[in-house]
């Protein structure tokens, strides 16, 4: 991969703000190819695309990609195994689906 400057993972987080209700830079993702686990605010963020793509900081494979149009979203984790999300102690816990 050419060396290309990039962004850290923290700036997702106002992105992902509007996706989601908890703040996502603290949750741990893991990544699909190199099994490396880690805060989402660790991964390398480019922006130079037509939306965002996040790679692993080990071995810069995509973890994570976010187009944003005027009306939706598209969010692909294909590239991450899982997505830990810490949840606040104070908010209820919903019962089972």
């Amino acid at each position: 991969m050419a060396d290309m400057s990039y962004l850290d993972g923290n700036m997702l987080d106002g992105p992902l703000r509007e996706l989601f209700a908890v703040d996502l830079s603290a949750a741990t993702a893991r990544c699909d190819n190199c099994g490396t686990a880690g805060p989402m605010a660790g991964l390398h963020v480019f922006s130079h695309a037509p939306g965002l793509v996040a790679r692993c900081p080990a071995c810069t494979e995509v973890m994570l990609r976010l187009v944003r149009s005027s009306d939706r979203a598209w969010l692909d984790l294909r590239g991450a195994t899982f997505l830990e999300v810490p949840m606040p102690l104070d908010q209820p816990h919903p019962g089972p689906l």
